[in-house]
């Protein structure tokens, strides 16, 4: 919540003379952080539509700020939820949006005899490796994708001589 602020105080610098400064967003994975603000609009008339946009295209760790000035036109709710939901359409168009896999993480350990059979799973299923020791055993802390956990736990498990634990 800190980092809205922050975003929305330095729009607030850079736009002194703008009116509103309606904003919706949606945080976390699992998307339960979220909120809606109209700034001084009709109720429900800036925020919602804001956030319907970003839940239509099913996104999270997003902000959307619109910045409106008074043009001299009374739009009406109408006209308002029309012009809040249209910008956040055409700016979510606009963007470039980034895909992240969830992962899990993971202690893993071996002997460095099971280099190469532990490297190629974790190759094979695109193991992101989150950092490794080498001293007398090999140490790897590992993130999975949560699509693919059971499958490489599975052949990982099968090794002789490889412990995972669950971070």
């Amino acid at each position: 919540m800190d980092d809205v602020k922050k975003y929305l105080h330095n729009l607030k610098d850079l736009h002194p003379k703008a009116v509103h400064f309606c904003y919706a967003f949606r945080l976390g994975t699992d998307g339960n952080l979220f909120r809606a603000a109209d700034d001084g609009e009709p109720s429900g008339s800036a925020g919602k539509p804001i956030l319907g946009q970003i839940d239509s295209l099913g996104i999270t760790n997003i902000l959307v700020i619109i910045v409106r000035y008074f043009g001299g036109t009374l739009l009406g709710v109408p006209g308002l939820i029309h012009a809040y939901k249209t910008s956040t359409q055409l700016a979510l168009q606009s963007a470039n949006i980034i895909e992240k896999k969830i992962e899990k993480i993971f202690l893993l350990e071996f002997t460095y005899d099971l280099m190469n059979e532990v490297m190629r799973i974790l190759k094979q299923y695109h193991v992101n490796i989150i950092k490794n020791d080498m001293k007398l055993f090999c140490e790897f802390e590992i993130g999975i994708s949560l699509d693919d956990v059971e499958g490489s736990i599975e052949k990982l498990n099968k090794l002789r001589g490889v412990t995972v634990k669950v971070k």
